[in-house]
Protein backbone atom coordinates (compact mmCIF):
# COMPACT_ATOMS: atom_id res chain seq x y z
CA UNK A 1 0.00 0.00 0.00
CA UNK A 2 1.52 3.87 -0.97
CA UNK A 3 2.01 5.38 2.38
CA UNK A 4 0.18 9.10 2.19
CA UNK A 5 2.97 10.77 3.91
CA UNK A 6 5.25 12.40 1.34
CA UNK A 7 9.05 10.46 1.70
CA UNK A 8 12.02 12.54 0.31
CA UNK A 9 15.29 10.95 -1.08
CA UNK A 10 16.81 9.34 -3.99
CA UNK A 11 14.62 6.68 -5.76
CA UNK A 12 12.23 6.23 -2.91
CA UNK A 13 9.56 3.76 -3.95
CA UNK A 14 6.50 3.18 -2.85
CA UNK A 15 7.44 1.43 0.40
CA UNK A 16 9.72 3.77 1.71
CA UNK A 17 12.74 1.67 0.29
CA UNK A 18 15.55 4.24 -1.70
CA UNK A 19 18.69 3.82 -3.40
CA UNK A 20 20.82 3.36 -0.60
CA UNK A 21 18.86 0.78 1.29
CA UNK A 22 16.50 -1.48 -1.02
CA UNK A 23 16.38 -4.74 0.08
CA UNK A 24 12.59 -6.22 0.91
CA UNK A 25 12.98 -5.61 4.56
CA UNK A 26 13.95 -1.92 4.32
CA UNK A 27 10.29 -0.18 4.76
CA UNK A 28 10.51 2.24 6.66
CA UNK A 29 11.21 6.17 6.12
CA UNK A 30 12.34 8.21 9.30
CA UNK A 31 10.79 12.04 10.53
CA UNK A 32 14.13 14.05 10.48
CA UNK A 33 14.06 16.18 14.13
CA UNK A 34 15.91 18.82 12.39
CA UNK A 35 13.21 19.65 9.48
CA UNK A 36 9.94 17.64 10.31
CA UNK A 37 10.63 15.66 6.65
CA UNK A 38 10.42 12.06 6.05
CA UNK A 39 13.42 10.37 4.49
CA UNK A 40 14.25 6.66 3.86
CA UNK A 41 17.75 7.02 5.35
CA UNK A 42 20.32 9.28 6.81
CA UNK A 43 22.22 9.55 3.26
CA UNK A 44 18.79 11.03 1.65
CA UNK A 45 18.54 13.32 4.13
CA UNK A 46 22.04 14.45 3.58
CA UNK A 47 21.81 14.39 -0.49
CA UNK A 48 18.51 16.38 -0.78
CA UNK A 49 17.60 17.19 3.12
CA UNK A 50 17.89 20.23 4.97
CA UNK A 51 21.80 20.26 5.79
CA UNK A 52 21.14 20.76 9.37
CA UNK A 53 21.06 17.18 11.03
CA UNK A 54 19.60 17.26 14.53
CA UNK A 55 18.67 13.55 16.38
CA UNK A 56 15.39 13.46 18.37
CA UNK A 57 15.70 14.17 22.33
CA UNK A 58 14.69 11.42 24.72
CA UNK A 59 12.10 13.39 26.02
CA UNK A 60 10.25 13.62 22.26
CA UNK A 61 10.16 9.50 21.68
CA UNK A 62 6.76 9.47 22.29
CA UNK A 63 6.25 11.72 18.75
CA UNK A 64 5.08 10.00 16.00
CA UNK A 65 8.28 9.92 13.87
CA UNK A 66 8.71 6.43 11.71
CA UNK A 67 6.67 5.70 9.06
CA UNK A 68 5.87 1.55 7.96
CA UNK A 69 6.54 1.54 4.00
CA UNK A 70 4.11 -1.31 3.81
CA UNK A 71 0.80 -0.19 5.85
CA UNK A 72 1.50 3.92 6.15
CA UNK A 73 1.27 3.30 10.07
CA UNK A 74 3.07 6.21 12.15
CA UNK A 75 4.86 4.70 14.97
CA UNK A 76 5.96 7.18 18.18
CA UNK A 77 9.93 6.41 18.75
CA UNK A 78 9.15 4.82 21.82
CA UNK A 79 6.88 2.08 19.55
CA UNK A 80 9.54 1.83 16.94
CA UNK A 81 12.54 0.86 19.54
CA UNK A 82 10.38 -1.37 20.88
CA UNK A 83 8.63 -3.43 17.98
CA UNK A 84 11.69 -6.10 17.44
CA UNK A 85 12.04 -5.29 13.97
CA UNK A 86 8.29 -5.54 12.79
CA UNK A 87 5.22 -3.43 12.22
CA UNK A 88 2.93 -3.35 15.23
CA UNK A 89 0.27 -2.65 13.10
CA UNK A 90 0.07 -4.70 9.94
CA UNK A 91 3.34 -7.58 11.12
CA UNK A 92 5.62 -6.06 8.30
CA UNK A 93 9.28 -6.69 8.74
CA UNK A 94 11.84 -4.05 9.42
CA UNK A 95 15.50 -4.51 8.75
CA UNK A 96 17.15 -4.92 11.72
CA UNK A 97 20.51 -3.78 10.53
CA UNK A 98 18.62 -0.40 11.05
CA UNK A 99 19.65 -0.45 14.43
CA UNK A 100 22.76 0.03 13.79
CA UNK A 101 22.50 3.49 12.58
CA UNK A 102 19.80 4.55 15.60
CA UNK A 103 22.54 6.79 16.85
CA UNK A 104 22.26 9.22 13.74
CA UNK A 105 18.36 9.72 14.37
CA UNK A 106 18.20 9.16 17.88
CA UNK A 107 19.58 10.24 20.87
Amino acid sequence: MPHAVNVKGVAVDPETRCFHYHSEIDRIAIKFYCCGEYFPCFECHQTVGCGTHQVWPKEKFTEKAVLCGSCGNELSIEDYLECASSCPNCAAAFNSGCSLHKHLYFE
